[in-house]
């Protein structure tokens, strides 16, 4: 076909331009050249990042960061320098915090240029794809079907294009757009093609600073970090009055020398702060950008890798998602006597007549060639919502004629015997569409009433090979899966029992469900397979999952899918879906690989799990620093330990351990109540900790006297405090593996080499005294470890997560 018609109403031939000659050039390559030395350019941030000044900033200028700087730049002069070392530790987490968010910013960026959608823009008559930041004012860009519109305009050229707006004004049904009509950025097109031309580019576009918003590279919105959050607000509500006591009880009340008072001090307030705590979930969270990064996922939204783990409920679209997007036409039957060849014609004819095609399209335009004397006189684009398309003709013989293409069970009446047949197709997990000719108006809306059928168009979807095992691996993870389709039902039912999916054998008509949202909720929750889905009825379904407490993530390529993918907790789209779905998911599959999704739970569940797991070790921390503090205060005694052995202890007790433990495998499922679950270890934790450190600190008063006995207490003090937190250590590290018995072990020869290598005991001030005292201490020690284990089962039992 080379040439459309169209029938003026006299009957008369009005001849268009071949499609491939624009009436509208576009600007000329002077006049972009212009408009770019103006300014007036596309100019939106990078997508995926923040900036550099923004990684750094937010890592070096943190409230914890400033109180631990000044107290650093205090023991500078009131110290030795080892005395210092907790300040290098904070410089190391920082600059290890900065390297890992550059490289997870490097890793997004590079991602985000591969998935980036790119606009086809006409200019010099020649159309051609650009980038969106290469988008001049007064450009004209083309639009076809699941194209984002992606800056404001006034539409030049329309062939039957349907705008949905409903992401911008909440207006669910498509809106008809004609020539001189406006568009909004941030909309996208369901049905037709056209072009328009650029109004307003930049961060003038309407949807330009909601876009920057949406998609910036950020680390809030989690229940972890928000968790988090909480529990740094709380410590530092502890930890203001406590430091306040401990300050006056040091410097006013006890008559000791002012630099030693001054440094047991601020030895009594650095613990007090879980400083390690938000750069080691950032870490993690970076890590599993990067490593998410190497298996081509691009994380639009960096909680998203949490939030999918965190998931019950995932909805599959079947096309694209379980299917691969191409279909071949595996056999065609004529109906009613029609002529096999002639209906050849038509289907050659409806391939050429549609610019934009389907897969369903495109299979039927690579079976059968176009019919060069037929001419299109007026088109129907498809549409998810009606579920057919159309074209009328001008036949080389002077004939005209009219034809509809799409779902049999919606073209065809209810009892229909034709539709017996196509039931036993579907039964097969093939997709049939009817070619009906129809003698109504295209543009009419029962158009489809009395429309004869013709032939059935017989498709077969191609499976992906790796999608069974994805659904097994949901279902061994008790992550729920509900096919959600356009399609057939028994054809999407026969497509999921072919994959193996729980429940594919009772399949539903969606046509049949409940608009009332509990009454569709409890459907849902009952049947596993869904088809004739329409888009509304998708976003429907996904509030109807979370009204009943499921955790929602949605999968799909389609513009169909768009609504339901942005209502979603986790939308995820793939690489080769319609520009409209990778803008508003969360998780973009560049590959187009439905296994990749096991990756992206796996890395939530290892960040999830392991930060619960270092989280209590901070948090231990912090309790018995702020309990010893306080006990110091009632007591009226010099604090036991000075900076030096507390950044030692630290560091072999939480540091380097929660490094590793954040970083390790972890398939833990996901459970919420974080801040409970972190607590309600974190407190008995660190209440023994105090009681069994204090306890040993005491009676080494009453045993020690003499010049050195403060530097004995505090080292009987330190080795029941090291003792009782390596427990702690040895508790969260479980179930063991060699590795973490390796790890825990390894903290504790060092901390004995500490002991016995002389130049290390006069660095860190720790040196044992007699006999009975250290083992007095290793007593206690282990009093408090078995206490630890009571504890905690009880907790377990008390307080289950």
């Amino acid at each position: 076909m080379t040439q459309r018609a169209k029938i003026d109403t006299d009957g008369s031939e009005i001849t268009d331009e071949p499609p491939v000659v624009h009436h509208v050039a576009g600007l000329t390559s002077a006049e972009v050249a212009e408009r770019v030395a103006r300014g007036e350019v596309n100019d939106v941030p990078v997508r995926s990042s923040r900036s550099t000044i923004d990684i750094v900033r937010g890592n070096v200028f943190t409230r914890f960061n400033a109180i631990i700087g000044v107290l650093w730049v205090i023991m500078f002069f009131v110290a030795p320098i080892q005395d210092s070392l907790f300040g290098f530790v904070i410089v190391a987490n920082t600059g290890i915090g900065i390297i890992q968010e550059l490289r997870a910013k490097k890793t997004l960026d590079s991602l985000a240029v591969i998935g980036e959608a790119k606009p086809t823009v006409r200019r010099d008559g020649v159309s051609a794809e650009v980038s969106t930041s290469e988008i001049v004012l007064g450009d004209l860009i083309e639009l076809g079907p699941g194209d984002k519109v992606v800056v404001d305009g006034e539409v030049a050229e329309a062939d039957s294009l349907e705008i949905d707006e409903s992401l911008l004004t909440g207006e669910a049904d498509p809106v008809v757009k004609k020539p001189g009509d406006t568009m909004m950025s941030g909309s996208f097109v369901v049905a037709g093609g056209g072009a328009f031309t650029a109004t307003k580019v930049g961060r003038e576009a309407y949807a330009a600073q909601l876009a920057e918003e949406a998609s910036r590279f950020t680390l809030v919105h989690s229940e972890l970090r928000s968790g988090i959050s909480t529990i740094l607000k709380y410590v530092t509500w502890m930890m203001v009055p406590t430091a306040i006591g401990l300050i006056i009880s040091q410097l006013v009340v006890k008559d000791t020398n002012f630099k030693d008072s001054v440094a047991r001090t601020v030895g009594g307030i650095v613990p007090m702060i879980p400083e390690g705590l938000v750069l080691l979930t950032s870490v993690a969270f970076a890590i599993g950008v990067i490593r998410l990064g190497r298996k081509q996922c691009l994380v639009q939204e960096l909680p998203a890798i949490e939030g999918l783990a965190r998931v019950d409920v995932v909805c599959l679209d079947k096309t694209g998602t379980l299917t691969e997007g191409g279909m071949d036409v595996t056999e065609l039957r004529a109906l009613n006597g029609s002529d096999e060849e002639y209906v050849r014609k038509v289907l050659g004819a409806l391939g050429e007549s549609d610019p934009h095609p389907n897969a369903s399209l495109q299979a039927i335009i690579d079976a059968y060639p176009d019919a060069e004397d037929w001419r299109c006189t007026e088109s129907l684009p498809f549409s998810s919502a009606r579920k057919y398309s159309g074209a009328a003709f001008s036949e080389g013989d002077g004939e005209s004629s009219a034809w509809l293409l799409g779902a049999p069970d919606v073209l065809l009446k209810a009892g229909d015997p034709t539709l017996t047949e196509i039931d036993h197709l579907n039964e097969q997990g093939l997709r049939v569409l009817l070619l009906a000719r129809t003698t109504r108006e295209l543009d009419s809306p029962d158009v489809a009433q009395e429309a004869t059928p013709t032939a059935l168009v017989v498709l077969e979807q191609r499976l992906r090979p790796d999608a069974a095992d994805t659904l097994s691996y949901f279902a061994d993870q008790n992550v729920a899966a509900k096919v959600i389709s356009g399609d057939n039902a028994v054809s999407v039912g026969a497509v999921a029992s072919k994959l193996g999916l729980p429940g594919a054998e009772n399949t539903v008509d969606a046509r049949q469900l409940p608009s009332e949202q509990a009454a569709m909720a409890d459907e849902l929750d009952r049947n596993a397979v869904f088809g004739r889905v329409t888009p509304q009825q998708k976003r429907d379904m996904v509030g109807a999952l979370q009204s009943h407490g499921h955790t929602v993530a949605m999968t799909g390529d389609g513009v169909n899918d768009v609504l339901a993918l942005k209502d979603a907790d986790i939308g995820v789209s793939m690489g080769s879906g319609s520009e409209a779905t990778r803008a508003v998911a969360q998780i973009v599959l560049l590959n187009n690989s439905f296994a990749t999704l096991p990756s992206v739970v796996a890395e939530g569940r290892r960040v999830i799990g392991n930060i619960t797991r270092v989280a209590t070790l901070f948090l231990t921390k912090t309790v018995y620093s702020v309990l010893l503090a306080v006990l110091v205060v009632c007591s009226q005694v010099e604090y036991p330990f000075l900076p030096r052995h507390l950044t030692l202890l630290s560091t072999l007790t939480i540091g380097v351990p929660a490094f590793f433990l954040a970083l390790a495998p972890n398939k833990e499922r996901a459970k919420p109540n974080f801040v409970r679950r972190v607590m309600r270890y974190a407190i008995p934790g660190g209440v023994v900790a105090a009681a069994a450190t204090f306890t040993t600190y005491l009676i080494a008063r009453s045993h020690y006297s003499g010049p050195g006995a403060l530097d004995a207490e505090t080292s009987a003090a330190t080795l029941t405090l090291f003792l009782v937190s390596m427990w702690v250590l040895a508790i969260v590290a479980r179930p063991y593996t060699w590795w973490r018995i390796a790890l825990v072990a390894t903290m504790g020869g060092a901390f004995l080499l500490v002991l016995v290598v002389p130049w290390l005991q006069d660095f860190f001030a720790l040196k044992l005294v007699g006999v009975t005292m250290p083992w007095t201490a290793v007593a206690i020690a282990a009093a408090g470890a078995a206490l630890l284990e009571v504890a905690w089962r009880w907790v377990d039992r008390r307080f289950p997560a």
